[in-house]
């Protein structure tokens, strides 16, 4: 390889670089350099979707790079740039709450450019061998912010909660890769899926590769039944790195599940689509009963996020090109309202750390409307209502599954919509018809913080935007799929 072959993997590199320099800048700074980090942090990300921009689409159509590792396509500009976005919003929402806490933030800015490496690899894998690579490095920088609040017990739980569940994932993941490669020959995406054509549709060790990859995969996006490290996770993570994990790693892995079961596996659908089905439905319905028995308002944000990930699920079920770019179409619209619904908890968080409940926001819309009316669209898109980007998001993955014929799954993923609301217009009522302290205690002011403010406006008037216009969305993810030969 030639120097040249680096040119396209300049934005990986950068952001490498950029991760070693925040890290290092970070030790003299401490813990009274927590903005200063962050903000280095930030315009480091902001260079790299510059750089992604400028060589994420090369003229001639997809790109293979570094002995065919890697590629350069639409898909993985896509998910970059959404990866990029919710991190810059993350480190945002994390200054004043880190500055808080008086942790040091040049490790924590770091650990999250370094999971933002590995998911840059995922989103280009053209190789087993390198998405392997990715999940890796992404996984085992989010087990550390997760645990990054070492003297808080919860933090200390989640993260080795995460981390054991997690490593028996990337075996499962690494057993999957070990089958498919022993029975196509190669570990390459795009070799493995012109073979699959040579390989009987009944062989066992195919099938079982191929379903193993599948449930790691599942793990990631928090899927039932791989989902029993999310509650405390989210709840035990900062809350920050909890908004993080919820939506950058699930859009790296469903960048997964697009190039391989809608690109490399298609052709065995028939092979993993009843499990896929069966984990969509077990999710949806899981997800959303867990949700409505739970107070603290993080624990009831993730099961939220296990349901959320079935709904996704759906354009995956789907299999087809409606189904895949509704699948990139709802992650975007996911992020801007999962971000900024746990921004608004983090503001919140005076009273002491993860106890965020829901009579907490007992007469919010009085006191702080704004606020309270920014968690009311963020609410309103989660439940799936119009005009906001929830909506828009269901309704394409809806489309989908209908025009595969997917009734019956439709049915089930309407009827958990609908059931969703209850736990979502808790929260309202409680910000809108209860009174101050009506259950305990004098009411829980929101910290002033201007840059989680700022976060939280711009996800609030992007999801309503994105409701009301989504062509601009749904036209660029449709560029997504030039790679899988799906337009």
């Amino acid at each position: 390889m030639s120097l040249a072959d680096f040119v396209p993997f300049t934005p990986e590199i950068f952001l490498a670089l950029a991760g070693f320099v925040v890290l290092i800048a970070g030790i003299p700074l401490g813990r009274r350099g927590a903005r200063p980090a962050i903000v280095g942090a930030v315009a480091a990300l902001a260079l790299t979707a510059v750089l992604v921009l400028a060589l994420g689409r090369p003229a001639a159509g997809p790109q293979q790079i570094l002995g065919d590792m890697l590629v350069i396509d639409g898909l993985a500009v896509f998910f970059k740039l959404l990866v990029l976005a919710v991190s810059a919003a993350a480190l945002l929402l994390s200054a004043g709450f880190i500055e808080r806490s008086g942790y040091s933030s040049g490790e924590f800015s770091a650990l999250v450019l370094f999971a933002d490496l590995g998911m840059f690899v995922m989103a280009s894998s053209a190789n087993l061998a390198t998405l392997y690579v990715g999940v890796e490095l992404m996984a085992l920088s989010v087990y550390i912010l997760v645990g990054y609040f070492k003297l808080e017990l919860k933090s200390n739980e989640g993260a080795v909660k995460y981390f054991v569940i997690g490593a028996a994932s990337s075996a499962v993941l690494l057993y999957g890769i070990s089958l498919v490669y022993g029975t196509t020959g190669s570990l390459d995406l795009e070799t493995i899926r012109s073979s699959l054509a040579e390989v009987p549709h009944d062989n066992i060790l195919l099938l079982v590769g191929i379903v193993l990859i599948a449930f790691a995969i599942l793990f990631k996006v928090a899927a039932v039944p791989f989902h029993v490290w999310t509650p405390d996770a989210y709840e035990g993570a900062p809350t920050p790195v909890t908004a993080f994990i919820s939506v950058a790693p699930k859009a790296a892995a469903f960048a997964l599940f697009i190039r391989l079961f809608a690109g490399t596996f298609a052709g065995e659908v028939d092979s993993w689509g009843l499990v896929l089905w069966l984990a969509c439905a077990a999710t949806l319905v899981y997800g959303t009963l867990a949700a409505m028995t739970q107070d603290n308002v993080k624990r009831l944000l993730a099961y939220s996020s296990i349901s959320h990930a079935g709904y996704t699920l759906m354009g995956v079920v789907a299999a087809s090109d409606a189904g895949t770019w509704a699948v990139m179409v709802h992650m975007a619209v996911y992020a801007l309202m999962n971000l900024g619904g746990f921004g608004v908890v983090i503001l919140l968080e005076s009273k002491g750390y993860a106890d965020v409940r829901v009579d907490d926001f007992a007469g919010l819309a009085r006191r702080h409307p704004g606020i309270a009316a920014a968690m009311l669209i963020f609410l309103l898109s989660l439940g799936g209502i119009p005009p906001t980007a929830g909506f828009m998001g269901k309704l394409y993955l809806w489309s989908a599954l209908l025009g595969s014929g997917f009734v019956g799954l439709t049915v089930i993923s309407v009827a958990t919509s609908a059931a969703s609301l209850y736990y979502y217009l808790r929260i309202v009522v409680q910000m809108y018809l209860r009174e101050d302290g009506a259950d305990a205690g004098a009411p829980v002011e929101p910290l002033r913080d201007r840059w989680a403010e700022a976060v939280i406006a711009g996800c609030a008037l992007l999801t309503l935007a994105v409701g009301v216009w989504p062509a601009p969305l749904v036209s660029w993810a449709k560029t997504g799929l030039d790679a899988l030969g799906l337009v």
